[in-house]
């Protein structure tokens, strides 16, 4: 009976050596089965799954070269799997563009938080989907009302961007305001958000909250190594980015009543020479957003409001004044099913959008002035966020030439999402 046990634990063991921390999280499947044949005691399997569980832990630590000071090491992960059956049809087109009709992968991150102790902590995330980094940065927490974060994180603008993690939204794709305002400059989007390098100070202290950030100006979350025209997140300096991107955030948040809350805030923006048609020009571009959330029970509302000041963002002599917002009501009609309920418009002051630029994956509906988005769904809630499906209906519309000419694209269609958090 000795030597069998041995031999089991010995196989157990080097089951263990050659697979590493992974399979010590799923040794329960074996420990049962020795259990069962008698090898082992109930007690001596709960001493061994505990035994397991820290010399897994021990190991992924001793395995941190430099790492010495490493107290705590978590992985986490997100799969997002979409499909997309959208179309476009323009007014008086001779023939409308090819309708997207697609599978895609749209995220697959992977990431880990080292904690190093004395509030010293490290966290990285990234993208293999894109080919890009999501959160690269060292941080320093003195306290919950001041953490100071050093590296490559969002900019500190806006709710939907910045304050709502993709894992969170509840319409599966952030809104084409957010998206007009923060994705990449493309001539026509400002590119007024999302990643950035730089130095983030923030912290929440009875209800208020506040984030700072002062950043290189161009967005840019690539690696090098990606083979993205974008340069890299080790990009040196040029005419275009030469000067500081400042940014600051705030508001308040409380509850009323055990299961009601709110929150609202502003935030702005200033980014030197990411104005005007080229950047790098001395054209200045300065993004306010102003926005709320309201919770009562099992109803959510949430909206945001942004405002733009672009020096020659139309043509040379011609600033563009870009607004736009966004309102999101949902309920939970059970406690796995979730109904939301979005409308979205932008307002371009004569720069040009394109329902491309505010609704994901649709075909070109040509550069007008102005476009707007419904979006009608549902989410049901497996595990949470951490294992859902998500359904909608979007109908889009953009209008208006540049010019002043009447003209009218549409674009119709659904987009699915299946999420594993981890």
């Amino acid at each position: 009976m000795f030597h069998l046990k041995l031999k089991w634990l010995a196989l157990l063991g080097g089951a263990l050596i050659a697979t590493g921390s992974a399979l010590a999280q799923d040794s329960g499947p074996l420990v049962d089965l020795l259990v069962k044949k008698g090898i082992v005691t109930d007690q001596e399997a709960e001493e061994l799954r505990a035994d397991l569980g820290r010399e897994a832990a021990s190991g992924v630590l001793a395995t941190i070269d430099g790492g010495k000071s490493t107290v705590g090491l978590v992985f986490t992960g997100r799969i997002q799997v979409q499909f997309a059956d959208l179309s476009t049809s323009i007014d008086g087109a001779a023939a409308n563009p090819s309708a997207t009709q697609h599978f895609l992968l749209r995220r697959i991150y992977l990431g880990a938080k080292a904690d190093l102790g004395k509030g010293w902590s490290s966290t990285l995330n990234y993208d293999f989907a894109s080919d890009s980094f999501d959160q690269a940065f060292i941080s320093w927490r003195q306290s919950d009302a001041m953490i100071i974060d050093v590296g490559f994180r969002k900019a500190p603008i806006g709710l939907e961007e910045w304050d709502t993690s993709s894992g969170s939204l509840k319409a599966i794709e952030r809104s084409p305001a957010t998206r007009y305002f923060v994705e990449s400059n493309n001539g026509r989007r400002l590119g007024a958000g999302s990643y950035r390098t730089g130095v983030f100070i923030g912290g929440a202290d009875n209800g208020f909250f506040y984030n700072l950030a002062v950043t290189n100006p161009e967005r840019d979350e690539f690696s090098s190594l990606s083979g993205n025209s974008d340069p890299g997140v080790q990009a040196g300096s040029t005419a275009a980015n030469n000067n500081f991107a400042y940014w600051a955030n705030g508001g308040y948040k409380g509850k009323f009543g055990e299961a009601n809350s709110y929150k609202f805030g502003v935030s702005v923006g200033y980014l030197p020479d990411q104005g005007g048609l080229t950047l790098g020009k001395g054209n200045n571009l300065t993004v306010y957003s102003v926005y709320g959330v309201l919770t009562a029970g099992d109803f959510d509302v949430e909206g945001e409001y942004f405002s733009s000041k672009n020096q020659n963002g139309v043509s040379a002599g011609r600033d563009a004044n870009a607004w736009a917002y966004w309102i999101q009501p949902a309920y939970f009609l059970t406690s796995k099913i979730e109904a939301v309920v979005r409308y979205s418009y932008v307002d371009s002051d004569g720069r040009g959008v394109n329902i491309s630029d505010g609704t994901r994956s649709a075909p070109s509906g040509g550069t007008m002035d102005k476009m707007s988005e419904w979006y009608v769904g549902a989410n049901y809630l497996f595990r949470g966020n951490d294992v859902k499906l998500q359904v909608g209906y979007i109908h889009a519309e953009s209008k208006d030439t540049v010019t002043g000419a009447a003209a009218k694209a549409k674009t119709d269609g659904v987009r699915s999402q299946m999420q594993v958090n981890f």
